[in-house]
């Protein structure tokens, strides 16, 4: 049975968060974020959608868990290229650690396709003013993935399995409002150049089904880590754990990541960016 977790900013719900979805276990069911909203009530995320049903609003997950698939839909298989497979995982929400309107802490466990937990997760959500700033308001998130003492885990993607043109996609993933939004950082413009870079911040501009503009600015990138992004098949931003290279969590040992979302109202440039992010 699914229950939702609504976060908020000074009272104004901005976010909702869905802790046991129900969807098809093809699609790696797991905890996310969807209606995400800037304070206006502009609906920045979108889930479910008919271009890839796996898309679940706002989340963290990986296409390749030591051969588990995370991501949901089909697997990309090297030299045969994506497959579907009876190869999917869940992610799975134990327990609570820490609950606010503004903020919330959880225990979950990523598991195989047979229920036996691969990684352990701490996570924490928090939505929070920006000081000076009445059309802003600032999403975090941060997670710890430990791997069981007895096994190291693999973290890959479909890059790292053999798919050409960037698409090393996997780990904090936002699945953006239908339409076609505009991708900047501070010396990159439009999606082939963004995607794959390793720029501090990443904004991209859109509107609404009904016009109304907003902005959304993501930093947080880790060592090693890319920004995976994609505006015209579909709208996206993806900070990438694996989008070269699989990235390996040692038995018994841990991996952290902390990214930031400033969700604004209204179109902004970069000069609004630079001093938005001060």
């Amino acid at each position: 049975m699914s229950d939702t977790v609504v976060l908020e900013v000074a009272g104004r719900p901005v976010a909702d968060y869905v802790v046991r979805p129900e969807v098809d276990p093809r699609y790696s069911p797991r905890p996310y974020l969807h209606p995400v909203r800037t304070l206006a009530g502009v609906p920045v995320t979108d889930t479910l959608p008919e271009d890839h049903r796996w898309h679940l609003g706002v989340s963290v997950t990986m296409q390749d868990v030591s051969g588990t698939n995370l991501w949901g839909g089909r697997t990309y298989v090297r030299d045969a290229g994506y497959t579907w497979l009876d190869d999917h995982g869940r992610i799975v929400h134990d327990s609570w650690l820490d609950r606010a309107p503004d903020r919330f802490s959880q225990r979950l466990r990523w598991c195989d396709p047979a229920g036996a937990t691969l990684l352990t997760e701490e996570r924490t959500v928090t939505a929070a003013t920006v000081d000076g700033h009445g059309s802003a308001w600032r999403f975090g998130i941060g997670y710890t993935l430990t791997a069981p003492t007895d096994r190291d885990i693999a973290l890959g993607s479909p890059a790292t399995n053999g798919r050409p043109g960037g698409a090393g996609y996997g780990g904090f993933f936002w699945r953006l409002a239908p339409g076609v939004p505009h991708a900047f950082t501070a010396a990159a413009e439009g999606e082939q150049t963004v995607n794959g870079s390793t720029e501090p911040w990443v904004a991209l501009t859109g509107r609404s089904a009904g016009g109304d503009p907003y902005t959304l600015v993501f930093t947080g990138l880790g060592d090693g880590d890319h920004w995976f992004v994609r505006t015209g098949g579909y709208p996206g931003v993806c900070v990438a754990l694996a989008f070269a290279q699989p990235l390996t969590v040692p038995a018994g040992g841990r991996i952290g990541r902390r990214h930031e979302v400033l969700v604004v109202d209204g179109e902004l440039g970069r000069q609004q960016v630079v001093e938005l992010l001060g």
